[in-house]
């Protein structure tokens, strides 16, 4: 008996032991990360996967643990109080009985009778599964006149001859987009499931796909570009330039609206445009007929924009995590105590923001008039009384030089509510394109950058308004192809217009 405690004490030891060496090596990967020349940082997802890994083994060893307690006759210890949340009333129910096998008592032997039950739900899971449907097209003839045949025209198909129901081709589409699953990765999925189809297969349903959504995407551009406040940002789009034999640099153009900080009427949106490079005339082109507040980065294609118009009819609110950006990556390395007063001081403002978030942009604009005005005035003085006093080429230096030369872009926030202190908006709407950028490596042509672009606008916009894009596009597709819903009603098909039909099944519609 001793002998098997001690061996149940070792190996519990060793166990630990082992969660000790992982939790020391993620440490080093999270120095590493925050600490470490840019080439050898972890990305977050890569540190995600760490965690997870991390997690596993932390249950594989509580299960053990459970097994040992079970087998010994050892009272399990109450279970951590976690949030799994409620399970939505919405999915469907099936119900697993479990009874005693006698119904007399075991003091008495007399017949027990019902009392109540005891209830537990649990998160279960029936694979997708692929289904074939068969369209039946019922034929007629008369009697009386031999060649009179009357049969229902075929209904219009996304693809003419394609085997592929507008539900399938949606869920490759955000599969791709959404989920971030390469064609190839889902050709093996099906190919699990008995069906054969080539990559170039799937390629072919995406680009029938984006083309009939089209006008759709082109109705969202102009609705985001008509707002009169925009957050702008682009990010890089590796594209296969076959006549060179190796890839070349787009860009995805980023254009959101998000009024739900100042309680705006507008719906969120997040729209991108792809272009072959980086100059200052693409963002001028897509801009050309938008006036207003644009709220984006440093980059000085922006502001040429802004200088272009004789008439100020676009205004730019720079971003203060940009500025933020060069005082923290200095405190990192030195530990300054006065990049340390800039943070405190940004934060205090951030503390403000916090506090009026959602709130009317009167009544944002009224509190930084009377709460953030002084500490960003103060902060401006602290910055130019400080330049003089650092080192000209100090990093330090860059960062009060940078934060000066857009001071007056920094302040926009100040004199009207429904601007945000930073572009994190669009920072948010772009990450899934760089998730993206990562498991497919590059866009196959412009071409088909520009169906990452249509896709990406339709699935995110969705996302932002709480709207699945499974079944919205499952629909949307339906009734464009159909032609139930003609070019000059699809603003009713925009995400927060849209209704889903009432024989739109249960499945999709949820």
């Amino acid at each position: 008996m001793l002998r098997d405690v001690v061996a149940a004490a070792a190996h519990q030891h060793g166990a630990l032991q082992a969660e000790n060496d992982k939790l020391r090596l993620l440490i080093q990967r999270l120095l590493r990360q925050q600490f470490g020349r840019r080439s050898e940082q972890l990305s977050p997802d890569q540190l995600q996967l760490g965690l997870e890994d991390l997690e596993q083994s932390v249950a594989e060893n509580e299960a053990g643990q459970d097994a040992a307690d079970a087998q010994a006759g050892r009272r399990r210890p109450a279970p951590p109080r976690r949030n799994h949340g409620a399970l939505p009333e919405h999915l469907p129910r099936y119900e697993v009985l479990i009874d005693v096998e006698r119904r007399d008592c075991p003091c008495c032997g007399g017949t027990l009778h019902a009392i109540g039950e005891l209830r537990t739900e649990q998160l279960d899971i029936v694979p997708a599964q692929l289904r074939v449907r068969v369209t039946r097209r019922l034929r007629y003839a008369c009697r009386a006149c031999e060649g009179a045949v009357v049969v229902a025209p075929a209904p219009e198909r996304p693809i003419d001859g394609g085997m592929a129901t507008e539900a399938l081709i949606v869920h490759v589409v955000v599969s791709k987009f959404c989920d971030s699953l390469p064609l190839h990765r889902q050709a093996q999925m099906l190919a699990r499931q008995g069906v054969t189809l080539d990559r170039s297969t799937l390629s072919n349903w995406v680009g029938r796909a984006c083309w009939w959504l089209t006008p759709l995407y082109d109705l969202l551009i102009g609705t985001v570009l008509s707002s009169a406040k925009l957050f702008a940002d682009d990010t890089t789009l590796p594209v296969l330039d076959p006549g060179r034999g190796r890839t070349k640099t787009g860009r995805l153009w980023c254009y959101a609206v998000d009024d739900r900080p100042w309680s705006g009427s507008a719906p969120p949106a997040a729209a991108y445009v792809y272009a072959e490079d980086q100059k200052s005339t693409r963002p001028a082109a897509h801009l050309a007929a938008f006036r207003g507040v644009l709220q984006v980065d440093g980059y000085a294609g922006f502001k040429r924009l802004a200088g272009d118009r004789a008439d100020g009819s676009v205004r730019l609110a720079f971003c203060w995590a940009h500025m933020r950006r060069g005082f923290y990556e200095f405190h990192v390395s030195t530990k300054s105590p006065l990049a340390a007063e800039v943070l405190a001081r940004i934060r205090d403002l951030y503390a403000i923001e916090s506090q009026i978030r959602g709130h009317p942009a009167e009544h944002r604009r009224h509190v930084r008039q009377e709460r953030s005005r002084p500490v960003v005035e103060a902060l401006h003085a602290w910055l130019q009384a400080h330049l003089g006093r650092v080192s000209a080429t100090s990093d330090l230096a860059v960062a009060i030089r940078y934060a000066l030369r857009h001071w007056p872009g920094l302040t926009v926030f100040l004199e009207d509510g429904r601007v945000e202190m930073d572009s994190n908006v669009v920072e948010r709407a772009i990450r899934p394109v760089a998730i993206n950028r990562k498991n497919a490596l590059f866009a196959g042509s412009d071409g088909g950058a520009r169906h990452w672009a249509i896709a990406m606008t339709l699935i995110q916009t969705a996302k932002l308004n709480g709207v699945d894009p499974q079944a919205w596009l499952t629909d949307v597709l339906e009734r464009i192809v159909s032609g139930r819903t003609k070019a000059t009603e699809l603003d009713v098909l925009l995400p927060w217009n849209w209704r889903p039909d009432a024989d739109l099944p249960v499945a999709a519609a949820a």
